[in-house]
């Protein structure tokens, strides 16, 4: 497969590292780590103002860039090689991705808006006590009364859920699963925020007593929604572990350069350099299948019109390649973020271990980015099960 980000996202790629390059250096992170929101609004405004990162994939109407998942992939490289502590993931990927991909019109024009400049943060809270990932692990429950509806249950592992404005919640009702808009101070929703091992990104806990809630419209069972947009998250994610593991194969090239032992630099020992040869080939093998499933996200419908309720047929994804590409491709750059970051700590030796060093950071984040929406074991049988294999069949 040929393909190269075209001059305009390679000139984005190329802003967004100089912006967080001057915004976001190892010191900030730190900072922002031991903060109670874990991000900085302020930055986080600028973002969607001078950048316009969070409305990228934002129609022009309602305030974005109109451009697609390629360019959020870019940015989400960018953002994994800074370890940036912002909610982009949550809000601009998965609380954007649902409303534009769902059928619900006016909730696009109430909410989008403020997505995309940054006033706004929300969130997508699925997750319960079995941790899963599809609709059986959903227990949380929606009642109708008088008209409106009721939310009661909870939620775990909801990204950025604590500081979220605006958390779309997934819940079982009468006729199957929907998806319902929760304002983040809404009565009866208590957040309590979770030790996490990535002290970068945030998850919250959210308890539900009865809170009020509006049932976002969708072109059929509401879980048809929701797996498209893990589909296209967990693609947007693939391209955050490339970044990660490019910066972790970045930092160990640039220690074994400069570190010394028995008068060499320990780059020269035959050890050290086919260890750095594979690791290298494994970034760029999913650096390759990131990219390639940021293509089939891009030609099955830019998310920005494929939600239309005009034009519901546009909501099916028009590139059959995609669930399977991105269950692909996340697990495979899942695990080589991971080994990406370990031999890191391995070049690095002892130095590598400490907390003052930022090895560690790129391993957390690549250890809990790699449970995010499933882990590899999870995504190859997903993958098994999308292009018809039967995985309750031994081989042959």
């Amino acid at each position: 497969m040929d393909f190269a980000f075209s001059d305009e996202q390679a000139e984005l790629g190329r802003t967004v590292r100089a912006f967080l390059t001057a915004t976001s250096p190892e010191t900030e992170v730190r900072r922002l780590m031991e903060t109670p929101e874990g991000f900085d609004r302020a930055l986080w405004r600028r973002m969607g103002t001078e950048l316009g990162l969070q409305g990228l994939a934002v129609p022009e109407e309602y305030g974005g860039a109109g451009c697609g998942p390629v360019e959020v992939g870019v940015v989400m490289e960018e953002m994994g090689r800074a370890l940036l502590c912002a909610p982009f993931l949550s809000s601009a990927v998965l609380a954007t991705t649902t409303l534009l991909r769902c059928a619900d019109e006016d909730a696009r024009k109430r909410l989008l808006p403020g997505l995309a400049s940054g006033e706004l943060v929300g969130t997508l809270a699925l997750t319960e006590d079995s941790a899963r990932w599809d609709a059986a692990g959903v227990r949380l429950t929606a009642r109708e009364s008088n008209g409106s509806w009721l939310l009661t249950g909870h939620k775990l592992f909801v990204l950025d859920g604590a500081t979220a404005d605006v958390v779309l919640t997934v819940a079982r009702t009468g006729d199957g699963i929907g998806v319902f808009w929760v304002d983040g101070d809404a009565a009866g929703l208590t957040r309590e925020p979770l030790p996490t091992l990535d002290p970068t990104r945030r998850q919250a806990r959210l308890d539900y007593q009865d809170v009020p809630a509006t049932r976002l419209r969708t072109h059929g069972d509401g879980w048809d929604l929701v797996a498209e947009v893990l589909d296209r998250a967990a693609v947007a994610l693939a391209a955050e572990q490339v970044g990660v593991a490019s910066r972790a194969l970045d930092m160990a090239v640039e220690y074994a350069k400069v570190r010394h032992q028995f008068g060499r630099p320990i780059g020269s020992f035959q050890a050290v350099k086919h260890l750095l040869a594979d690791v290298l080939l494994e970034v760029e093998s999913a650096r390759a299948a990131a990219h390639y499933a940021l293509l089939a996200a891009e030609n099955a419908g830019n998310a920005g019109n494929a939600g239309n309720a005009e034009n519901p047929e546009n909501a099916v994804n028009a590139d059959p390649e995609l669930p399977a590409v991105a269950s692909l491709a996340k697990a495979f750059c899942s695990e080589a973020c991971l080994q990406a970051t370990e031999q890191n700590i391995q070049v690095h030796g002892g130095i590598g271990f400490t907390w003052e060093h930022p090895a560690h950071l790129y391993l957390k984040r690549a250890k809990t980015s790699q449970l995010l929406f499933g882990d590899p074991a999870y995504h190859r049988e997903l993958l098994a099960r999308r292009i018809g294999m039967d995985t309750d069949k031994g081989a042959a």
